[in-house]
């Protein structure tokens, strides 16, 4: 009998540490449950602290979370409520997991998509240092399909660090406009689905983000389309 055949996948360009991606991961993964449609998701890291020479500022990631929970309280964020010195100064070890999981010794994409679910409740939901390996191993340990032992070798041979920094090269180009970026087969390219978001002013001078609408419909369109045909899985 042959394997039942894979789900295209949906490439996905992120920051772990971006709200904007966390929502529409979050959106899309919700979506694909409620339906029971199978989802493969690639993860590229679009790496903000690579772009910006400097860690993603606490004072414009927190209220995004907070603007984002008021349209989605679902979500279960909340401002960081661990200790001010536990606050991640850096997601790179996080995203580099995600990509080190990958390996099919370790998870592959299923794997993968798992860790990085996990790495984004832990640090939005549950205020944990995911830049820690301790933290992301133990994040790892609750992923059905992540092999905890394997990625914990493949992190101490600094697996998932090239990749990043490969990634980082192929974002800087003209086809990935920030984080969240959804490339899907047929043609399928989306910044930022379903949120229509813009600052009241410079966040460096006090301005604040300003959500004027967050349609999760995206969503169900991307997953119809996804729906519309599937790839042979290997043999």
């Amino acid at each position: 009998m042959s394997a039942a055949p894979e789900p295209r996948p949906v490439t996905v360009w992120s920051d772990l540490g971006c709200p904007w991606a966390s929502l529409a991961l979050h959106t899309l993964r919700t979506a694909a449950r409620a339906r029971e449609q199978d989802l493969l998701i690639d993860h590229r890291a679009f790496p903000l602290e690579l772009f910006n020479h400097q860690p993603t500022p606490k004072y414009i990631v927190e209220p995004e979370i907070v603007v984002i929970s008021a349209h989605r309280p679902d979500l279960g964020w909340r401002p960081w409520a661990g200790k001010e010195y536990d606050y991640p100064s850096t997601m790179l070890p996080a995203m580099e997991a995600v990509q080190a999981a990958k390996d099919p010794s370790v998870g592959g994409l299923r794997g993968s998509d798992e860790l990085d679910a996990g790495l984004r409740h832990a640090f939005y939901v549950e205020s944990r240092c995911v830049s820690v390996p301790s933290e992301i191993l133990d994040v790892a340990a609750g992923c059905e399909h992540v092999d905890e032992e394997a990625l914990a070798r493949a992190l101490e041979r600094g697996a998932g660090r090239a990749e990043i920094y490969e990634q980082f090269r192929v974002a800087q180009g003209p086809d990935i406009q920030g984080s969240p970026h959804l490339f899907a087969p047929g043609g399928y390219a989306v910044h930022n689905p379903g949120a229509h978001v813009r600052w009241t002013g410079d966040p460096d001078k006090g301005g604040l983000p300003r959500l004027d609408g967050c349609d999760p419909s995206w969503a169900e369109e991307l997953l119809d389309l996804l729906a519309g045909g599937r790839q042979p899985a290997d043999a």
